[in-house]
């Protein structure tokens, strides 16, 4: 380490509260969580962890790809949605599977096909690209492979105590019902499965597919009535000096019902504004640059977290937070909750339209704070 381009840091305090840590110690670790090691006074009490790094997670590796899951064993405050990174390479195939729990997902890098068939025998078949998203319901069979240069995306499902292992599988089922008893219900030979697998694959090496006009198959029922992908990138954001923010819920994205998500854009220097959401916890994936946060909950508790490309963030429902960017790079992030709307209460907005003599009494300020709360260019997001 380079003592002048990273001085190590010490649990000090401005005002000289703590003492040198001489080690045992990750000094890395402590560069990257400086709001830990010394945490703002404004902290207090007891608030649990929110914070997990998908780096500090297990790989399941497969020949076709990879994935890594953060669910409520690794982060126990994760109570309402679990996230699983996964990577996908060039005609590598998550095979056809099926679980209890919807499943929303945002693509990272690359593109990918996924197929689905829903209840009535419809099917759905897209090629999916960076910043679009897909959802499929509860039950409902699908599939994903990576297209020419293979893929990364992150899933999310509605229980914080999912695991993506956890699936009904093609492979699985057959590899566990006789297979006299598949041969009569497909009509076939018993030889016929002489090669199945002795159970889930959940991850293999396919061949990248043709086009798509070329390769889709047309069901006798018709294709779903609703599509399962949203295009995000493609929508116009709502755009603030500090940055930008793109909202996909019921209002836009009909067919995720237990899924609003947003895709928030800060630019350095700039936050996102002091808010709570009344609708439900908050999951948070942090996609670039670095941050921090701190979360107020009530009886005057908080508590201040640093965040980089790669980690999860978590905020219970109701508790007070913002994101400010700490980088000198463009920071984003999706912000996701179990709900089919996205709601938020802005502190800045929620004070503006209460009457100005109020607030000065509640806190004791002056005019240009109250002059300050109707100004409407602001580096917030």
């Amino acid at each position: 380490m380079n003592q002048e381009e990273y001085p190590i840091p010490q649990p000090i305090r401005y005002d000289g509260a703590g003492a040198t840590d001489p080690g045992p110690r990750d000094i890395w670790r402590d560069i990257e969580n400086p709001d830990m090691l010394v945490p703002p006074e404004t902290d207090a009490g007891l608030l649990p962890n929110l914070k997990f790094s998908f780096s500090d997670t297990s790989m399941v590796l497969k020949m076709g790809g990879w994935s890594r899951e953060i669910t409520a064993r690794e982060l126990p405050a994760l109570t309402t949605m679990a996230g699983v990174n996964m990577r996908l390479t060039p005609g590598g195939v998550r095979e056809v599977h099926w679980h209890i729990a919807s499943e929303w997902s945002y693509m990272l890098k690359g593109s990918a096909r996924v197929t689905a068939v829903d209840q009535c025998g419809r099917n759905f078949i897209a090629d999916i690209g960076p910043g679009d998203l897909w959802y499929f319901a509860p039950r409902l069979p699908h599939s994903i492979q990576g297209l020419k240069d293979g893929c990364e995306f992150l899933l999310l499902f509605d229980d914080g105590n999912f695991s993506d292992l956890n699936t009904f599988s093609l492979s699985d089922l057959f590899a566990h019902y006789p297979k006299d008893v598949l041969a009569a219900n497909f009509g076939v030979s018993v030889s016929d499965f002489n090669c199945l697998s002795s159970g889930q694959v959940y991850i293999y090496q396919g061949t990248v597919p043709g086009p798509l006009e070329y390769e889709a198959v047309q069901s006798p029922y018709g294709s779903v009535p609703q599509s399962f992908k949203y295009q995000l990138l493609a929508q116009k954001p709502v755009i603030s000096p500090g940055g930008s923010i793109r909202v996909a819920d019921t209002s836009n994205f009909s067919v995720a019902k237990t899924t609003a998500a947003a895709l928030v854009e800060i630019k350095p220097g700039a936050m996102r504004e002091i808010h709570w959401h009344p609708n439900n916890d908050e999951f948070q994936y942090y996609i670039t640059g670095q941050g921090r946060m701190t979360v107020f909950a009530q009886n005057g508790r908080a508590r201040t977290f640093d965040y980089r490309a790669g980690d999860v963030g978590y905020v219970p429902v109701g508790d007070v937070h913002y994101v400010q960017n700490t980088g000198n790079e463009t920071l984003w992030f999706l912000e996701a909750f179990k709900s089919d709307r996205f709601e938020g209460v802005s502190l800045k907005q929620m004070m503006a339209v209460n009457p100005p003599e109020l607030i000065a009494s509640n806190l004791h300020v002056g005019p240009e704070f109250l002059n300050a709360l109707r100004q409407e260019e602001w580096p917030v997001v």
